[in-house]
C-alpha cells in the first residue's frame, strides 16, 4: 500500500495569454470534480515543483510550457492526515495545441472573472493573488 506525503507538493501552472488565465474543470468521478482548477500535478520523488509543472502540463494538456516565477504558496488541510502545499508558477506555452485529457472543460478567463468559479479550497490562495493583481 503507497501511504500519501503529508503535506503532498502539488506544482500548479498559471498560464496566460493575451490578459487571460487559463482554468480547468475536474472530471466526474474524480476528487473535487466539477470545481476549476490551474493545471498542474503532484510532485514526485526526485523531481522539483518545476519539473514536475512542465511533466504535468504536457500529460494534461499536450503542451510545452516553459516555467516562470514562483506566484505564491499555499497550504490547505483537507483532513489531518492530508494537506496540501500548493506552488503556483507562472507558464507558458512554448508548443503544441491544447487537448484536454485530465479535465472536462478548459476556458480562459481574466483574473477578475476567476471570483465567479468555484475552486477547491488549495486553489483559493492563488486565485486571491491573480484578483489582486500580484
Amino acid at each position: 500500500m503507497r501511504v500519501k506525503k503529508n503535506p503532498m507538493v502539488v506544482a500548479a501552472g498559471v498560464i496566460e495569454r493575451d490578459g487571460r488565465i487559463l482554468i480547468a474543470r475536474r472530471k466526474q468521478g474524480w476528487h473535487e470534480a466539477g470545481k476549476w482548477e490551474f493545471p498542474g500535478g503532484t510532485v514526485e520523488d526526485g523531481e522539483t515543483p518545476e519539473e514536475c509543472l512542465k511533466r504535468e502540463l504536457q500529460e494534461e494538456l499536450d503542451i510545452i510550457a516553459e516555467v516562470g516565477d514562483l506566484i505564491c504558496t499555499g497550504e490547505h488541510s483537507y483532513t489531518p492526515e492530508w494537506t496540501i502545499r500548493l506552488l503556483a508558477y507562472r507558464a507558458t506555452v512554448v508548443s503544441g495545441d491544447l487537448n484536454i485529457k485530465d479535465h472536462d472543460e478548459i476556458r480562459w478567463v481574466t483574473p477578475t472573472d476567476l471570483a465567479g468559479y468555484v475552486f477547491p479550497e488549495a486553489d483559493k490562495h492563488v486565485v486571491e493573488r491573480l484578483i489582486s493583481g500580484v
